[in-house]
């Protein structure tokens, strides 16, 4: 296989714009934006397995999800390229089932913090419901040929808070519950 990255900078962008395909787009413009934005969530799960997760499922499982993520800005860029399909999805409800019935059943929403590794999926959790907005954004305009790609989204930040969860037990990190303002007025 040829190098596909010979050179790291052409100067081309310098106005604004980026090529996908043969289409030449502003780099606001929303499909620029959910490929971006994907990135940007690979690079925060890059991140959070960087942090030296104990448990090797979770930190193998994570790979996949990077590995599809790539898969996913490819199938914008080239939308008849179809790759994220309803087995993926079933793949992420399956590990949610599986690892969520570690963890105890919440009563309150949790205040997103925890050792390092719990604060990062947390952060990558956030990432990856902006980029679930980006690309329901992208929808609005122009519908995307493979829905698939909103489910597997909204299936991962889920995915990731239950990940967050376990990866703040194992330093038996107490998870801080949110205190409504009518419980800070009772203290």
């Amino acid at each position: 296989m040829p190098y596909r990255l010979t050179k790291i900078y052409t100067r081309k962008g310098d106005q604004g714009y980026t090529t996908l395909g043969d289409n030449r787009l502003s780099k606001d413009d929303f499909l620029v934006e959910a490929i971006g934005t994907i990135d940007e969530l690979n690079s925060v799960i890059g991140f959070v397995i960087s942090l030296q997760i104990q448990h090797k499922d979770i930190a193998d499982y994570l790979t996949q999800i990077q590995n599809e993520l790539f898969d996913m800005g490819g199938e914008l860029h080239a939308p008849e390229h179809s790759v994220i399909n309803a087995e993926k999805v079933s793949v992420i409800e399956q590990k949610l089932d599986t690892w969520n019935k570690t963890l105890p059943p919440l009563k309150e929403f949790l205040l997103p913090r925890g050792n390092p590794k719990s604060a990062a999926c947390h952060v990558a959790r956030t990432v990856c419901r902006r980029a679930e907005r980006c690309l329901v954004r992208l929808h609005r305009q122009v519908p995307l040929n493979n829905t698939e790609l909103l489910r597997y989204l909204n299936r991962l930040s889920d995915l990731l808070f239950v990940v967050a969860r376990m990866l703040g037990n194992e330093t038996d990190e107490k998870e801080l519950l949110w205190a409504h303002e009518k419980q800070q007025k009772n203290k």
